[in-house]
């Protein structure tokens, strides 16, 4: 390929990265307020939010980029460029996926947690902020790596719309030079590539955010071998010959 045509390619690449990261800014908002809402104490609140999420997560969202480019301006008389009509379907779309992880982790949390911040006199607010979130957050972020991995090959459907994306882009490329294979395997590298990045960046967030309440990796896998251990009677009856062996 000639240098225009990688300055094209690196073009799209850009883009994808800017959809992706305003994207997924938008959908952890909109996961956390819905996930935490359908956790609520009113009924009114858990509805309005079990709505939404049935209703973003039960349609299509190459329908719903459509939706908003197209329809949206007559229904609104707003026209959203490209990059923010992308952002707002895709945000929305993955953001009631998210929602159903926040809400599963918020109610995984050890009731007894719970009940310490009541007996402590704190609001619901202080609950969750201080207790149910840090213990919660932890366990979020491997579904979140792979809901974020998922918006990222999600971002190649704005190319519908015209916008400059990787997709788009080497689709450019492939029709300027008709070399199919050689063209596309390029883009799958660079989407594996931008896959792999996030999925470091997110382990080592996990790793972090675990050590900060106290749940070290190490001591979790200890924990669930001594568990497997217990339950399968392997492991204990193998521990006690050793000690009477050497009593």
């Amino acid at each position: 390929m000639t240098s225009g045509l990688w300055e094209l390619v690196l073009k799209g690449v850009w883009t994808t990265i800017q959809l992706l990261v305003f994207g997924a800014l938008l959908a952890t908002a909109v996961s956390f307020v819905v996930g935490i809402a359908r956790t609520h104490r009113l009924w009114i609140v858990r509805f309005v939010a079990g709505v939404y999420t049935e209703v973003f997560r039960g349609t299509s969202a190459l329908v719903m980029i459509f939706w908003v480019y197209f329809v949206l301006p007559v229904v609104s008389g707003w026209q959203l460029v490209p990059l923010w009509a992308g952002t707002l379907a895709l945000g929305l779309t993955y953001g009631a996926y998210g929602s159903e992880i926040v809400r599963g982790a918020l109610n995984a949390v050890d009731p007894a947690q719970k009940e310490g911040g009541i007996a402590l006199s704190f609001t619901p607010t202080q609950r969750l902020r201080l207790i149910v979130l840090p213990q919660a957050v932890p366990e979020m972020i491997p579904s979140f790596c792979n809901l974020l991995i998922e918006l990222l090959k999600g971002t190649a459907l704005v190319s519908v719309m015209g916008m400059g994306d990787l997709t788009f882009s080497a689709n450019l490329v492939r029709l300027a030079l008709q070399q199919s294979a050689e063209i596309y395997t390029y883009v799958l590298l660079i989407y594996f590539a931008i896959a792999f990045v996030l999925t470091r960046l997110m382990r080592g967030l996990e790793k972090r955010l675990k050590a900060g309440v106290g749940k070290d990796p190490g001591t979790e896998r200890a924990a669930r071998e001594l568990k497997r251990a217990q339950t399968t009677g392997v492991g204990v009856a193998g521990g006690a010959g050793l000690g009477g062996g050497a009593a």
